[in-house]
């Protein structure tokens, strides 16, 4: 583990475990959900990347400028390759002092044939965090690229969710998306939705404007804000479970399906980066 702070501000990273967030802390008060002791499996921890796509790939199947290419699954039986490699593997601590550190990722081509290197540069206040991941395109070929966050956060009694929004793509039981639906659905995002008493929602938003609120009776908000390229936000709220996930993403589920779908095209040495900011309010 590797612990960056300011006042009584504490951020817990887990490199080893995919370059992880492990907690984050103020005054003793837990911002993000914590990671269980011994846990190594960034599906355990506060907050993982997503680099350098998001979400699932229907099958692993992925066609770029004429090249076919075959993922194999990142999630034990699941058919679907998932959130690409960063988060699951060991990321190295380049600087780590004070209120801030740097991890990174080293990708050699393989079933993802483009090799890359991503960077992760965190910063802490007093009331908050922010995080850059980047992606740098370190191959001879040019490599589609796309980039987001997965946090998870306690499920606090009478919690709810504000987000703007314009629409939500359904899923089926795959959680693949399959048309757009404009406007609200099930949860009101915008105007604030209770997150109890719901069935599942595994969803990517649209037209989001970078910004979300959890709010709970009685205690601090917790405000994400993220930088432009964050056009999608993925709301993941399991039934019965302690925490729920607010995901700023800069392109959306099938990455590589019809339509815009944010994932962009990197020349050899081209970079592209995004942030997010969790702090309490």
């Amino acid at each position: 583990m590797t612990v960056i702070e300011k006042g009584s501000a504490r951020l817990i990273l887990a490199p080893e475990a995919g370059g992880a967030i492990a907690g984050f802390t103020i005054a003793g008060r837990d911002i993000m959900r914590p990671t269980p002791a011994g846990a190594n499996d960034a599906l355990d921890t506060a907050s993982f990347p997503l680099v350098p796509f998001c979400n699932r790939i229907p099958n692993g199947r992925v066609t770029f400028e004429g090249r076919e290419v075959v993922l194999p699954p990142n999630l034990g039986d699941h058919p679907h390759a998932l959130h690409g490699q960063g988060w699951r593997g060991a990321w190295t601590v380049e600087r780590a002092e004070g209120d801030a550190a740097v991890l990174a990722y080293v990708h050699a081509a393989d079933a993802w044939p483009w090799a890359y290197r991503a960077e992760q540069t965190f910063t802490v206040d007093e009331a908050g965090f922010r995080v850059v991941l980047s992606v740098t395109n370190t191959g001879e070929t040019a490599m589609p690229a796309g980039l987001g966050f997965h946090p998870y956060f306690p499920r606090r009694t009478g919690e709810t969710l504000t987000a703007a929004n314009d629409g939500v793509w359904m899923i089926n039981a795959d959680v693949l998306p399959t048309v757009h639906h404009a406007g609200p659905w099930e949860v009101d995002l915008a105007a604030g939705a209770a997150v109890e008493g719901r069935g599942l929602i595994d969803h990517c938003f649209t037209g989001w404007d970078q910004r979300a609120v959890l709010a709970a009776p009685g205690a601090p908000d917790t405000v994400i804000t993220a930088s432009p390229e964050n056009r999608w936000l993925h709301v993941y709220i399991p039934p019965a479970e302690s925490f729920y996930c607010v995901e700023p993403c800069a392109s959306r589920p099938n990455p590589f399906g019809e339509g815009e779908t944010g994932m962009t095209r990197l020349q050899p040495g081209e970079s592209r980066s995004i942030w997010m900011d969790v702090r309490s309010a």
